[in-house]
């Protein structure tokens, strides 16, 4: 953790997290983890069946990566909102790069906040879900 919350800058970026490639073990993982078993997700017939060339990661898999990018480096008692929409699908291979940056710092409800753009891109720079958190200083 270890970063001071008092010296980050309007537009100073976070440090990034770089995950391994997405792939069928993960997304079979994360369905039990999550409870989201949603076959396009982890049956390759289903999914084609659906139109798709095969299986993908759930929304909520990249989110979690959203999660841990910013719970890497402040205690998640820290974090006062966290939200995100998605921008396009994650297929088995691709690598998520998470990444943020402040944006503002505000008061609110007594708490002094930074107000942080996050976002998941792969490997081809395309992004596939961006948000913001609220984190205490």
């Amino acid at each position: 953790m270890g970063i001071d919350l008092e010296s980050i800058k309007a537009g100073q970026p976070l440090p990034e997290i770089k995950l391994p490639p997405i792939d069928r073990t993960t997304l079979a993982l994360f369905a039990g983890a999550s409870g989201d078993h949603n076959p396009i997700h982890i049956d390759i017939d289903f999914a084609r069946k659906a139109g798709m060339d095969d299986v993908f990661a759930q929304g909520m898999l990249p989110m979690a990566y959203l999660g841990r990018l910013l719970t890497s480096w402040v205690p998640p008692q820290r974090l006062r909102g966290f939200s995100a929409r998605f921008a396009g699908i994650t297929h088995l291979g691709d690598v998520l790069t998470c990444s943020g940056k402040i944006v503002e710092q505000i008061d609110h409800d007594g708490e002094r906040l930074g107000k942080f753009e996050i976002q998941a891109v792969n490997q081809s720079g395309e992004v596939k879900i961006t948000g913001e958190a609220l984190i205490v200083f």
